[in-house]
């Protein structure tokens, strides 16, 4: 099982973190440059997610617009989808914070991972840090070293 690439949005889509370990293809051979890669991710997962609130079968008369905002846990939502190359997991918090996880589409699903990854690493060491301002880009290496010890434990 490989491990390509994590990504930590807040709620309004800027990418607070972002860490590769083995990605198979470079951003210069797909967006360009690191902050549209980044974009790109977000309206992936963005439009998915709405994409999956519109069809929801549960919702009945207060059923979203394709493409406008949701509040957080409103709709069903995807966890992970797959294509021939990769599979995305994905997860959000309840105050916004998301979370997508690329790996190679043999690995099964992450969702304990990733609450694993929001609750025991990023709270304690991004959250807790009272240096770091909410909702901001940040650089911890406390908290970059416990995610690659994770991961590597997890056998990803």
């Amino acid at each position: 099982m490989v491990c390509y690439n994590l990504y930590i949005f807040n709620r309004e889509g800027t990418c607070m973190f972002y860490q590769e370990w083995s990605r198979p293809k470079s951003v210069k051979q797909g967006a360009g440059t690191t902050s549209d890669d980044q974009k790109m991710m977000f309206g992936l997962f963005f439009s998915l997610k709405t994409f999956a609130a519109a069809m929801d079968p549960k919702i009945s008369d207060d059923k979203p617009q394709l493409g406008a905002p949701l509040k957080i846990g409103q709709a069903c939502t995807f966890k992970s989808f797959r294509t021939n190359n990769y599979k995305l997991h994905f997860m959000e918090s309840p105050s916004g914070v998301k979370i997508v996880f690329n790996t190679d589409q043999s690995v099964g699903n992450l969702a304990d991972c990733l609450a694993y990854i929001y609750s025991n690493l990023y709270v304690e060491y991004v959250l807790k840090n009272p240096l770091y301002d909410p909702g901001q880009p940040f650089s911890c290496e406390l908290f970059s070293n416990n995610l690659n010890r994770y991961i590597r434990s997890i056998g990803l």
